[in-house]
């Protein structure tokens, strides 16, 4: 595995980890943008995109049953449930978002309070408080998650996806400059 020392002192690896990161963040912040204008659309393309992918895993979780242990019965039932789990989302996406939005929900609470003990770990630090604030941000998100689910959750998926995308684009697009600047303070 390549260091980062050594990833910085190659200089084809910096031009194209700066092309690459640029196309990439532009990408994610064009879909990011369209997530947010149109969360709905967002929301129930990604139910579709895990309905397929429980789909196809569930075929192969039954290959994969037949060919090795015909007789495994849990085998065939998580297959079932794969299965099953895809068609009623592909049959009724809206219920596969609000399964989203309780887990997105979920998540946001534990992050939320992961980051209220990290922020009391680091008080009298400098920048604690941005850790505060990204645990009372992601409880308050978790909060209006429950608060609205399951009926809000068509609209809060998709844009939460959009926001996350968003800012992963920021984020590679920045990363993309420093890395230019980088290059450019080298020559």
């Amino acid at each position: 595995m390549v260091g980062f020392s050594s990833f910085i002192k190659d200089k084809n690896l910096l031009e194209q980890f700066s092309q690459y990161s640029k196309t990439a963040g532009i990408i994610f912040m064009i879909l990011g943008v369209l997530g947010i204008a149109f969360p709905v659309v967002l929301s129930l393309t990604t139910a579709y995109f895990i309905a397929w992918l429980l789909l196809f895993g569930g075929f192969t979780i039954a290959v994969h049953t037949y060919k090795t242990n015909k007789k495994d019965w849990l085998g065939w039932f998580k297959s079932f449930i794969f299965i099953l789990s895809a068609i009623l989302t592909i049959i009724n996406p809206q219920t596969g978002v609000a399964a989203l939005g309780i887990i997105l929900a979920t998540y946001l609470f534990m992050d939320g309070f992961v980051n209220f003990a990290l922020a009391i770990e680091q008080k009298g630090q400098k920048g604690w408080w941005l850790i505060l604030i990204n645990a009372i941000t992601s409880v308050i998100l978790g909060a209006i998650f429950i608060a609205g689910w399951p009926f809000n959750s068509i609209f809060l998926v998709g844009l939460y996806i959009g926001i996350s995308l968003l800012f992963d684009g920021v984020v590679l697009l920045s990363m993309s400059n420093a890395v230019k600047k980088l290059e450019d303070n080298k020559n």
